[in-house]
């Protein structure tokens, strides 16, 4: 296993980032066989949140990493709605300090290493999800903080605004990046990331499994995954362009002996801003396969092919 330090700080995590959401994995026991075997390759970076499987994940979590708590990085989420009441979602204090409780109780620990803002709240005050997120860390509840989801203009508020407070500052992002979604990112965040230093998690490394090799166009896709059972257009997201990836991820890895999974990871792994990738298996043999992305590099003229497969034109302001 690879690590790197997160962004500027001295902590250092796994260069591969283990997502626990296991929305395709009903079974526990497997979960945790998942979680275990990803431990035993090295990955001390173990990402959760309150929302996934309505506490489910971060239950399971719990219960794998009994016996390893303190060789583990563990990040989990608050934001998402829990419940049917006024105050079971969203970025209020009085959210914030509520759920960190039952975050901690289910995980079985006395920190959170990092405790990340899930997603923008606009119906709360800036300053009062900061200084709540302040107080934990100095109640040492929380070790370091950071958002997910959150837009570049977004990340500046928030470092502008903690810095006029004296709040703590953030350590982390988490966005989705892949080779099929690099507009979020690319434009505007990562050059924010490099000029602060700040660390990069970036998730649905695979886009679902459509990076996997397993779909392609005018096929049928798999019953078993999430785009067989019709709740997401297949047709609409493997479009010519995205097929024409995943033929490129089939091409490259045939000359470097890798599957397509790796050489889309290996890719991400190519980006300095990147810290991590988080990889989100649903059975341990795709843990061994997705961290095969690690020990080799993608030559130049490879990355340069992925780049062109998957280029976007982007606005007049960002050309």
């Amino acid at each position: 296993m690879e690590y790197v330090q997160l962004g500027r700080l001295g902590v250092r995590v796994s260069r591969i980032c283990l997502g626990v959401a296991f929305r395709g994995q009903p079974d526990d026991g497997i979960a945790a066989r998942v979680i275990e075997r990803a431990i035993d390759l090295g990955c001390n970076f173990i990402d959760c949140a309150n929302f996934y499987g309505k506490g489910r994940s971060e239950d399971v979590l719990g219960r794998a990493m009994r016996g390893k708590r303190d060789d583990l990085f563990i990040t989990t989420k608050v934001w998402s709605r829990i419940g049917p009441g006024p105050n079971d979602a969203g970025l209020s204090r009085y959210h914030i300090m509520r759920e960190v409780e039952r975050s901690l109780q289910r995980l079985g620990t006395d920190r959170i290493d990092l405790y990340l803002l899930h997603n923008w709240d606009p119906q709360t005050p800036l300053d009062e999800s900061l200084r709540a997120m302040d107080d934990l860390v100095r109640q040492g509840k929380v070790v370091y903080t950071g958002a997910c989801n959150f837009s570049a203009t977004q990340v500046v508020e928030a470092m502008w605004t903690a810095q006029r407070l004296g709040l703590t500052p953030w350590a982390c992002l988490q966005n989705q990046y892949n080779l099929l979604n690099r507009w979020e990112v690319e434009p505007e965040l990562l050059p924010l990331v490099r000029r602060h230093s700040l660390g990069l998690m970036t998730y649905s490394p695979l886009a679902v499994g459509l990076l996997t090799g397993r779909f392609r166009r005018g096929q049928t896709p798999p019953a078993d995954s999430p785009w067989g059972n019709g709740h997401w257009d297949f047709e609409r997201a493997m479009s010519p362009q995205a097929d024409g990836v995943v033929q490129e991820l089939i091409d490259v890895g045939a000359r470097h002996g890798k599957t397509p999974a790796q050489v889309a990871v290996a890719w991400l792994l190519a980006h300095p801003e990147v810290t991590a990738p988080m990889i989100g298996p649903d059975l341990p043999e795709h843990v061994d396969e997705t961290f095969g992305a690690l020990g080799w590099e993608l030559p130049a003229e490879d990355l340069a092919s992925l780049d062109e497969a998957s280029k976007v034109d982007l606005p007049r302001r960002y050309a």
